[in-house]
């Protein structure tokens, strides 16, 4: 009897407990049945996930009929992969964060929609919001005269140095290299073999070479272009690619010298690694990773733009994207939420948060967004350097099988001993064979 009375309290406490869970601790937000649920993938940096997961939470808020189902993949490129089978499976999410190499695969797919079509009725998106975007970040993501993606965030490329390493080498903190002569000269005051031994205990520069068939080809080709654009040049024009020149055969020779005089093959370490052990003491970087570096670097280090070429200075100016599929079956919804990221207050409060770039022009002028990086001087020489940002210019097609190309080129002379001309030539001729195969 007693056994049958305890089973019954606690049957009873059982049931109370699922409903106050299910009610009590349910959002507010009239009929479940009415929630909007987007799936949403992204790739973002680690220390990037907790101020996107306080995004989402806010717009939930703004808006309590939707929901934010956010899948993070580790990787950029494992979240590619994943993409490939989900357009393959008809699995794929609402929207996803993509990098603008990948984007033609998407559309080739006919798996994502237009920002015209998403947008067709949006008055305020096309009257305030598009017109101050900034015009390098839509150039790689419009194809054939469509727009297919909005920018997320917009990032560059700096110079990070160490100061603390320029003052026992002798050099001025206060001058970073301003041209590629001193990018070699300051290269080799920094390069220490402390113990004697003939290997370098400390590198002045870190090299960004990776193997051509690894995740990071892209990166290696997004650090060589600025290279290329400051001595004149250009990678691609008008759908050819023009890489084959003075400026190019000068930018691989730099860096194939500042790989070889360090015997940069015996680094072992990742670059963000490398510059926070102090263990090389330039490097370069995009914004991503600020939080990280604020919280862990305990050396003086100061942002810098990159080094000059005869053309002056130059480096690019990019960021990740949003796309909406075709199969998501709440656009309205999808396109509210890609809307909602485009907004000032949204763009100031992610940007001074998580160290990237706004996407909007104006934010630079916007004096609470200038108060906020008063206190952090690396992120505020972030965006000195959009005066001199570039987009990059993109093929309509075949964005991943040229990068594979382009970066077989710059390892194989960086690291192969190959010489560069001919090595840009024989580049150049494969894209334009691959582009001219296209079956019209």
């Amino acid at each position: 009897m007693i056994k049958n009375k305890y089973f019954h309290i606690i049957l009873l406490m059982s049931v109370v407990l699922y409903f106050l869970v299910q009610f009590g601790c349910s959002r507010s937000d009239g009929d479940v049945k009415d929630l909007k649920s987007i799936t949403f993938w992204h790739s973002f940096t680690s220390s990037t996930l907790p101020v996107l997961e306080e995004m989402i939470e806010d717009f939930e808020k703004s808006n309590p009929g939707i929901r934010i189902n956010s899948q993070y993949v580790p990787t950029g490129d494992a979240l590619v992969q994943k993409l490939i089978s989900a357009i393959q499976s008809h699995t794929v999410p609402d929207i996803a964060w993509v990098h603008a190499d990948f984007l033609d695969k998407l559309v080739e797919a006919h798996s994502i929609c237009s920002i015209q079509n998403l947008a067709k009725n949006d008055t305020l998106f096309w009257k305030d919001i598009l017109p101050d975007i900034f015009p390098q970040l839509l150039k790689s993501v419009t194809i054939r005269d469509t727009l297919y993606a909005l920018p997320m965030e917009a990032t560059t490329l700096a110079l990070l140095y160490n100061r603390d390493m320029f003052r026992k080498a002798g050099l001025d903190p206060d001058h970073p290299p301003q041209s590629h002569a001193e990018l070699d000269s300051f290269t080799q005051c920094l390069s220490r073999d402390f113990n004697g031994d003939g290997a370098l205990d400390q590198y002045g520069f870190y090299v960004p070479v990776f193997p051509a068939s690894g995740p990071l080809n892209l990166w290696m080709i997004m650090q060589w272009t600025p290279f290329v654009w400051q001595e004149g040049g250009e990678i691609f024009f008008q759908n050819q690619p023009v890489f084959n020149s003075q400026a190019g055969i000068h930018a691989l020779n730099l860096w194939k010298k500042l790989y070889q005089d360090q015997h940069f093959e015996r680094f072992s370490m990742a670059h963000d690694m490398g510059f926070m052990s102090q263990t090389v003491g330039m490097i370069l970087d995009g914004p991503w990773n600020l939080p990280r570096y604020k919280n862990q670097i305990r050396f003086d280090w100061a942002v810098a733009p990159l080094p000059a070429g005869r053309a002056g200075k130059a480096t690019y100016l990019s960021g990740e994207y949003l796309v909406v599929f075709k199969n998501c079956t709440d656009k309205q919804e999808a396109w509210k939420f890609l809307q909602w990221f485009m907004k000032k207050d949204v763009q100031r409060h992610f940007a001074g948060q998580s160290g990237y770039l706004p996407v909007r022009k104006s934010l630079l002028k916007d004096e609470e967004y200038r108060k906020m990086l008063e206190d952090y001087p690396q992120q505020k020489a972030y965006h000195t350097l959009i005066e001199h940002a570039r987009g990059r210019q993109l093929p309509d097609r075949y964005r991943v099988e040229i990068n594979q190309i382009l970066a077989n080129a710059i390892e194989g002379v960086v690291r192969g001993g190959q010489e560069p001309e001919k090595s840009l030539k024989k580049a150049e001729s494969n894209i334009i064979e691959l582009l001219e195969s296209e079956i019209k």
